[in-house]
């Protein structure tokens, strides 16, 4: 079983059932209200016919009243047509509560979701999230109609048919219900054994999902490395296992039903003994028999449906304490109150003393460094050195446990959320785009882009270079993930988009790393018009492509070991030069000195030289 379903405490029913419905459904009271009055007349429509069915043995059949025929006729007929009638009613105002309430569910979980801390999407893939966010919420949607529909009706019929019975015999009555009470203990276990099957029910589908994102989004390594086999055995072991958790859950579905069969059985043998001998002794009149005997019948019915339902309540409750649980996640990163809203007018970025661990292992430690407003700062040092952390600590994806980012002289925890996300542009090496046009991809749903602002960033990110080439333009279809554009011109749009958005700070991780050395220069002159004048942060692991930046921080293990320009870096031959050497071997450092020597001898030259 997955370990983050088990995570998920089982909370009462009832309380569950109060949420939803002060969350969901209490808006809509009145329908409901109306759909239950409907409910109640269909299911006492069957009490009515019930009882309808002595008169008719008494006076028709046996009295041979032929007047007793006509009204007979025409209250079965009435019966039938206000019992069809009321079930349209119902089931229509049910149907369209359900689908309306189980939408607002999936965008109240969808906006919440997205507003948790980006640590628990670490710990839930995205497969997960769909199951919760669609699967879950259309299962309680479904559930919740069939329960409501199927409850509000048979508890009625149960209660109009069991007062016919009565009415005619209360002995009867007590002999046909006889062994009712010894259902109670196996159905209390059974239900218990169906909801713990019912969620490992759901934590198996959860992981078929996840699996199946984690195939389609992998597709291309899968067939490189030749893993179609491989996946498809761990998938078929998963459909194995549902398939017998399934079996399993629908065979104590249906024991509860059988049960009610055999208490039917045994008080229907008993009624037919005991009432036998009153109907000879004339005590009883056929009718009575009839009508008693047609109660009885009709109401072993809906009390074998509704107990069938008590197994369904089970898987309801179970996805509907799994919604509850998400609903009940509280992202840790938020706005504090009376957060700044105004944009600090130079964003100036301190990096004060910043520590962070994930778990036990420590990611920056006691790092600080300052990224001069209007100035290109680089981020450089080996892999794990934190600087992609950095990148999420300053624009508060996580919060540093020790230390403080400050922007523009105000601490980034004061500034409102929201405002401060505005403030930045990035793009990264793999930039995400949506699977909609190129035009949406650039404006993320803005609508007040003027042409003139738009051909301006085309321009400027070198789109206007490829755009014309497509087939619809600025209006084509980039495909899943931008499958449909090549890697520089993805990270085109992804900079034309920043141009666009026209933030003070601009964040570049390994923007150019993918890349050719054609596409690489036209996307790294794209970068140089979009970072100027504005405070921009680069991770870089190609020295090349930062040996411009107005400071280099170089990072090791969490901290920062060195910082200045290239060529102080170099000059200091400390670990940047160590980097470089790497990189460019030992003689590029050495010929850059011998550069830096001849400079300085012809400059000397020259001061020496005889005035004319």
């Amino acid at each position: 079983m997955s370990r983050r379903e088990t995570e998920v405490p089982e909370a009462a029913s009832w309380p569950l059932f109060k949420w939803l419905w002060m969350s969901y459904l209490n808006p809509y009271k009145w329908k409901v209200s109306i759909a239950f009055a409907m409910m109640a007349l269909e299911g006492s429509m069957m009490g009515l016919l019930a009882y309808v069915l002595k008169p008719m043995f008494d006076r028709i059949f046996v009295g041979g009243d032929a007047e007793a025929l006509k009204w007979v006729a025409l209250a079965i007929m009435a019966i039938f047509l206000t019992r069809g009638v009321s079930g349209l009613v119902q089931k229509r105002i049910m149907t369209w509560v359900g689908e309306v309430s189980t939408a607002q569910m999936r965008r109240d979980l969808l906006s919440h979701v997205m507003a948790l801390d980006s640590s628990f999407h670490n710990d839930h893939p995205p497969g997960h999230m769909i199951t919760r966010v669609q699967g879950d919420a259309a299962g309680i949607g479904a559930v919740w109609r069939s329960f409501v529909l199927g409850v509000g009706r048979d508890i009625i019929a149960v209660i109009s048919l069991t007062v016919v019975a009565v009415s005619i015999d209360w002995r009867w009555t007590a002999i046909a219900l006889i062994g009712a009470p010894l259902l109670m203990v196996p159905i209390l276990l059974v239900q218990r054994a169906v909801r713990s099957l019912s969620k490992r029910t759901r934590d198996l589908g959860t992981d078929i999902t996840v699996r199946m994102d984690e195939i389609f989004h992998g597709i291309n390594q899968i067939k490189l490395n030749a893993l179609e086999d491989y996946q498809h055995r761990r998938y078929m072991t998963l459909q194995d296992e549902i398939i017998d958790l399934s079996m399993r859950t629908q065979l104590g579905r249906s024991i509860i039903p059988l049960l009610v069969d055999v208490v039917t059985a045994v008080g229907f043998v008993g009624v037919l003994y005991f009432a036998g001998g009153e109907i000879i002794s004339g005590n009883k009149t056929v009718g009575e028999f009839m009508s008693f005997f047609t109660s009885m019948l009709l109401v072993f019915e809906p009390l074998r449906r509704l107990a069938g339902l008590a197994g369904g309540w089970q898987a309801f409750a179970t996805r509907l304490e799994r919604v509850k649980h998400l609903f009940d996640t509280k992202p840790s990163i938020v706005s504090a109150p009376g957060a700044r809203t105004a944009r600090p007018e130079r964003p100036e970025i301190r990096i004060e003393d910043v520590s962070l661990a994930y778990g036990e292992l420590p990611v920056l430690n006691h790092t600080a460094f300052v990224a001069e407003a209007g100035k290109t700062t680089a981020l450089v040092g080996p892999s794990g050195a934190g600087k992609s952390t950095l990148f999420n600590v300053i624009t508060r994806l996580i919060d540093p446990e020790d230390g403080r980012v400050v922007i523009g002289g105000v601490p980034a925890k004061d500034i409102d959320l929201a405002t401060l996300r505005g403030m930045f542009a990035v793009v990264t090496q793999d930039s995400l785009l949506f699977d909609e046009t190129l035009r949406e991809n650039i404006t993320l749903g803005r609508t007040d882009v003027t042409d003139e602002e738009m051909k301006t960033v085309l321009d400027a990110a070198h789109v206007s270079d490829f755009v014309n080439q497509l087939p619809r333009g600025l209006d084509s279809d980039v495909g899943a993930r931008g499958s449909l554009l090549s890697g520089g011109q993805r990270q085109r749009v992804a900079i034309a988009r920043a141009l666009l958005r026209d933030t003070p700070i601009l964040l570049l991780d390994e923007a150019t790393s993918a890349l050719d050395v054609k596409s690489e220069a036209v996307v790294q002159a794209a970068l140089d018009r979009l970072s100027k004048g504005r405070t921009t942060i680069v991770i870089a692991h190609r020295l090349s492509t930062v040996r411009d930046a107005d400071k280099i921080v170089v990072l090791n293990q969490g901290q920062v070991v060195e910082e200045g320009s290239h060529e102080e870096l170099l000059a200091l031959g400390g670990a940047y030069a160590e980097l470089y050497r790497t990189q460019f071997g030992s003689d590029a450092i050495e010929g850059k000195a011998d550069a830096d020597a001849q400079s300085a001898d012809d400059e000397a030259g020259a001061s020496e030289a005889p005035r004319s």
